[in-house]
């Protein structure tokens, strides 16, 4: 999963290049900023954009600027084209650019796009006028208002649409710890999200796989310590699981187990555990609730020694040790780690 943050010129230089420090620790790739916030009065963009950019640079993120034709004066050009070499690498575009205006600077930058407001009619002509679409990422907006934002199903329909073209796509979560003025209320894609601002987490897998965004960014300045360490786990393609472990097993927390690429609605299937070599002796039969963690045993045949966790309420198995538990605050999160995802168990 590709993560990102949300940085304002209001929150300050210097909370901006603590949240750029704390993001580039943890592996973000993408930052975003907007040059058209109403509420930003007083900014020096030919100032703090140079300076943000050059902590972006050195921190490795590639920064999404928001920009429209009447920003542009702000950073003190005339053409989008001679932003160039200043580090920025995406430029999302409002209104105001023709089709061959959009292709064109798509030689130049990633371009983005409100993906709510992308029509058949921009596509065709997008097409026409040579359209890379690979170039091209339709991220869509966050909603300070309250009950304004998407349903997550909608995010998902507007997405298929849009990755079967080869567009990138990307969303946010509202953060948590400092929420974006003047509302304080949180910056989502999806409403049912500003409600769980404390489920970071549980929020970034669920626009991930459930939303299919490529790219899940924090849409507010911040979020506390623990958000930071799972945005770290989810920059390596993991998430950490909170499990009760038999102490005979504990090997199985020395790695990280990805879930198979052709994954399972009842049960997370580990591609590494297939590496204990070691004999597994039966145990009897045993309850599988959901989230029981599981060794296949002899009986299994070429299986043993796969691991497995359930998603959900399991029939008992004589050919499986049950060697463990996740804890229930963590149960919800199994289902959103498919295709590839990692879990560790801590």
């Amino acid at each position: 999963m590709n993560t990102g943050i949300s940085l304002y010129f209001s929150t300050g230089a210097a909370k901006n290049e603590e949240i750029i420090r704390k993001a580039s620790a943890c592996g973000v790739k993408y930052a975003f900023t907007s040059l058209h916030i109403p509420e930003e009065n007083g900014v020096e963009y030919k100032k703090d954009i140079r300076r943000m950019l050059k902590c972006c640079f050195e921190g490795g993120l590639q920064l999404i600027v928001d920009v429209g034709p009447e920003t542009l004066e702000k950073l003190g050009v005339s053409r989008i084209e001679e932003l160039e070499n200043t580090g920025i690498t995406h430029v999302r575009l409002d209104y105001g650019f023709s089709p061959q205006e959009t292709v064109r600077i798509a030689e130049k930058f990633h371009v983005v796009f409100n993906a709510s407001t992308i029509t058949e009619e921009d596509i065709r002509a997008w097409k026409a006028a040579g359209a890379d679409f690979t170039r091209f990422t339709a991220c869509h907006n966050f909603y300070p208002k309250q009950f304004t934002a998407l349903s997550l199903e909608s995010v998902r329909e507007i997405n298929r649409r849009l990755r079967c073209l080869g567009f990138d796509t990307m969303g946010f979560v509202p953060g948590n710890k400092e929420l974006r003025g003047p509302l304080q209320e949180g910056l989502p894609t999806v409403e049912e999200h500003r409600g769980r601002r404390d489920e970071v987490l549980l929020n970034m897998l669920e626009l991930f796989y459930e939303g299919m965004c490529g790219t899940v960014l924090i849409g507010d300045v911040d979020v506390w310590e623990k958000d930071w360490e799972d945005i770290a786990a989810l920059s390596q393609n993991y998430v950490r699981l909170r499990a009760k472990i038999r102490p005979e097993y504990s090997f199985v927390r020395n790695i990280i187990h990805h879930d198979r690429p052709d994954s399972s609605d009842l049960v997370f299937r580990s591609q590494e555990s297939r590496q204990y070599r070691q004999q597994i002796l039966p145990e009897g039969i045993c309850e599988r609730p959901a989230g029981s963690i599981s060794l296949s045993n002899e009986k299994y045949r070429r299986y043993m020694g796969e691991l497995e966790a359930a998603r959900v309420d399991l029939p008992a198995d004589e050919r499986l040790n049950i060697i463990g538990q996740v804890a229930p605050e963590h149960l919800r999160y199994l289902s959103c780690i498919r295709q590839g995802l990692g879990i560790k168990f801590v």
